[in-house]
């Protein structure tokens, strides 16, 4: 599939040697990462014209929002346009490697019917097999559904609350009582928690629970005031995860040799809620897509790329994942892996959820 941009614009028509011609610039800086000469591209003998006709045709390129050159003696290297319109146009197809679909695979089933687990997973994934950031959006636990909800005596006072949502997810909490309860009744307010509350999500769990304890029957009804004291302290109610794993890997790459940089790289990662708005767009479409450079500001302050998918728990959208590095990244490579590891990952979850 090839990756959508996140506003398209349209593009100058180019001639099939102009095609040729871009697709070889691109492709060879992508592998070597140095501004890209007409005599470099010449010496490849493929077009059959020298070095001058292939510069004025850089040249065109250039002013076509295709190219550009970083300083005047150097060559030329890709522009947002010209790497989208490389995925879109140009890019020869591949499709992700048998022997990485069934490591994806063999990974994603060992966690074993854990949601969270596999999240984990599919970021070192993308991050293992790219060398670049792989991050994985998880849903906020405020919007998920619940199935289950648990309390379980650990000692004198305290309690461990288990929360099961229906995508999934588990969150667990550590509770002190005011007073010791016993294990009965805190399997009765677990029990009479989920059938009550069961398929409705933590928010509107909540909003709920503030209406019931206005309720004359939770004044005197111990399990009822029990089950809400519980439930107040122990329904997640925070906004949506990242996880994000490969910052090591990506300082190795050659754009982040330059420490101005890498302090710019960290301090965006710290802000994380900018890389969260971003992934959220992705819940509103399907597939793959793709931002570089000037696409967001993320993107922009770091000459980065992020190319992303919707993963789902049955029919539901409940996050992304995707791959975050230096523009020049291996798009041929990175959008397979990113489109699979989302089928998979959701076919993980389906199973998760069915179980």
């Amino acid at each position: 599939m090839r990756p959508s941009r996140p506003e398209p614009r349209p593009e100058p028509p180019l001639a099939p040697r102009d095609r040729e011609i871009l697709r070889d610039v691109i492709y060879t800086f992508i592998v070597s990462g140095e501004p890209v000469s007409s005599r470099s591209v010449a010496k490849q003998e493929r077009h059959g014209l020298s070095s001058a006709s292939i510069r004025n045709i850089m040249a065109d390129l250039e002013e076509k929002g295709y190219l550009r050159q970083p300083h005047t003696s150097a060559g030329r290297v890709p522009t947002p346009s010209g790497y989208h319109f490389y995925i879109e146009t140009l890019m020869r197809q591949r499709s992700v490697s048998l022997r990485d679909r069934r490591y994806i695979d063999s990974r994603l089933e060992e966690a074993q019917g854990d949601a969270d687990e596999r999240m984990s997973s599919a970021s070192s994934l993308l991050s293992e097999l790219t060398h670049h950031v792989g991050i994985v959006l998880i849903p906020a636990l405020a919007d998920t559904v619940l199935k289950a909800i648990d309390f379980v005596p650990v000692a004198g006072r305290r309690v461990l609350c288990v929360v099961v949502s229906g995508s999934g997810f588990v969150d667990s909490k550590l509770l002190e009582l005011e007073e010791a309860v016993s294990r009965e009744e805190l399997q009765r307010a677990g029990n009479y928690l989920t059938e009550s509350f069961g398929g409705l999500t933590m928010r509107e769990i909540r909003d709920r629970l503030l209406v019931l304890m206005e309720d004359e029957r939770a004044q005197v009804d111990r399990l009822l005031r029990l089950s809400i004291a519980l439930a107040r302290h122990t329904l997640p109610g925070g906004g949506p995860e990242l996880l994000m794993e490969g910052t090591k890997e990506l300082l190795q790459q050659p754009e982040l040799a330059d420490l101005h940089r890498v302090r710019r790289l960290f301090e965006a990662f710290h802000d994380k809620a900018r890389l969260v708005r971003l992934l959220n767009q992705c819940l509103e479409g399907n597939g793959v897509r793709a931002w570089i450079g000037e696409d967001s500001d993320v993107t922009s302050e770091l000459d980065f790329s992020l190319v992303a998918a919707p993963y789902r728990a049955g029919e539901q959208v409940i996050g992304s994942l995707g791959i975050l590095g230096p523009s020049r990244m291996e798009y041929d490579k990175v959008i397979p892996l990113v489109e699979y590891l989302a089928d998979a990952l959701s076919e993980a979850l389906l199973k998760t959820f069915e179980g």
